[in-house]
Formats: structure tokens, C-alpha cells, sequence
């Protein structure tokens, strides 16, 4: 008596290897455009921290009518964003009695931003950065 031949389900090797292969080109794909997302974002930081700066300045000037009165405290020590990504500075001839340029440097996981290495804010609320990309900074 004949047994009648059975298919087994499953996958092949093949289905298996163009399904790695799928999932490998939509993972390079992917990848790079989170890690640009992620680096994008956390401009946010230095950005929102260069204008806080420039706020608590403004408060400076108004209290004391000038800029780099030394009773304002806002560079009393480092300046550093809420979330660590940049260090604010503005030392010298970048803070004077009636003008300041402050500027946002990237750090730690950051430093790797070559679009944008640097974020600048002056007294008028000019913005500009240095880097590869500096138009797409701001």
C-alpha cells in the first residue's frame, strides 16, 4: 500500500533569506534618518538654552543697564543646557555694557553634529552656527 506523499508547511531557506534581506535594507534605511531625527532634536536644547540666557541678560540690562554688570549672575558659573547637550558661553568682547554674543557648543553625545558644531545668539536676536549645514541650524 502507498502512503501518499505529504507536504510539510513551513519556509524555505530561501523566504527566510529575502525576508533578513528586506528587513536589512529597511534597517539601513531607517537607522540614519532616526540618528539625524535624534540629532535634529536635541538642537532644541542648545537652542532653548541660548534663548533663556539671552532672557536672563535682557533681565540684567534692564536691572543694572548693562549687559555685564557684575551683579548678574548668569554666567556665575558654566552654563550648561537642561539636558547636557551644549555648554552656553559668552566671554571677553562677546559681553559687553551694551552687547552680548552668546554662543552654544556641542557636547558629550552631541560633539558628533558636524551641520551644526556651534549655535550663535546675539543682543538683536541674530541667529547663526558654524558647521557643514549652518542653514538648516536655526
Amino acid at each position: 500500500m502507498h502512503q501518499p506523499l505529504t507536504r510539510y508547511q513551513g519556509f524555505t531557506l530561501i523566504e527566510l533569506l529575502i525576508t533578513v534581506a528586506i528587513i536589512g535594507i529597511l534597517a539601513a534605511i531607517a537607522i540614519p534618518m532616526y540618528s539625524d531625527y535624534v540629532t535634529r532634536s536635541r538642537r532644541a536644547d542648545g537652542q532653548a538654552k541660548l534663548m533663556q540666557v539671552a532672557q536672563d541678560l535682557e533681565r540684567c540690562y534692564t536691572q543694572y543697564s548693562k549687559y555685564n554688570d557684575g551683579n548678574c549672575s548668569v554666567f556665575a558659573s558654566t552654563v550648561i543646557s537642561d539636558q547636557g547637550f551644549y555648554v552656553i558661553s559668552a566671554s571677553g568682547s562677546d559681553l559687553t555694557e551694551s552687547t552680548f554674543t552668546l554662543t552654544a557648543t556641542a557636547q558629550s553625545d552631541q560633539a558628533g553634529d558636524t551641520d551644526c558644531a556651534t549655535l550663535t545668539l546675539t543682543h538683536l536676536g541674530e541667529q547663526s552656527a558654524t558647521g557643514d549645514d549652518p542653514n538648516s541650524c536655526w
